[in-house]
């Protein structure tokens, strides 16, 4: 199945999505508008021709302040179609939130846990949103470009072995 069949079914099922086709990543896919994520998940999960049984990961990227964005990239396989799709949605930077995928897809957990931990992104109806790899009482969200590190974690200094 070509990306523009998967457009064009989609289109089809639902009136007033807007999709936009991405042709500068690998697997191919589209750009979504935060509001009708849900809307297009649910669909290619639940179109018997479509049937994308299986969410890879989720990604976020922080485009930086003078973007005002973040981009959230969700890697789609049809194990029965043997297909790759990828989404591609972006989030204001201020106020990072999306709804949930968790409903469509169960793997979701942990990888919102993530973008939520390292990042900042709220998922909307998620039921457990915290913190998965760093402490609970950890400062700021260090993978974004704004992210000023810091120097003591309960007395202990906190050094970093990286280039500036």
């Amino acid at each position: 199945m070509h990306l523009e069949e998967i457009k064009a079914k989609l289109l089809r099922s639902k009136e007033g999505l807007q999709i936009e086709e991405l042709e500068d990543i690998q697997p191919r896919g589209f750009q979504v508008k935060p509001d009708q994520l849900l809307t297009i998940c649910r669909a290619l999960k639940e179109d018997d021709v479509l049937f994308f049984d299986m969410l890879s990961s989720i990604s976020a990227v922080d485009l930086g302040a003078d973007n005002g964005h973040m981009e959230l990239v969700y890697h789609l396989y049809s194990i029965t179609k043997e297909i790759s799709l990828t989404l591609k949605v972006t989030v204001n930077r201020e106020d990072p939130q999306i709804d949930s995928v968790c409903p469509i897809w169960k793997a979701a957990d942990w990888h919102e846990r993530e973008a939520y931990d390292f990042f900042g992104i709220k998922f909307n109806g998620h039921q457990d949103l915290r913190r998965i790899l760093l402490p609970n009482d950890w400062e700021g969200f260090p993978l974004r470009k704004d992210y000023i590190e810091q120097e003591k974690y309960h007395g202990i200094t906190v050094t970093y072995d990286r280039e500036d």
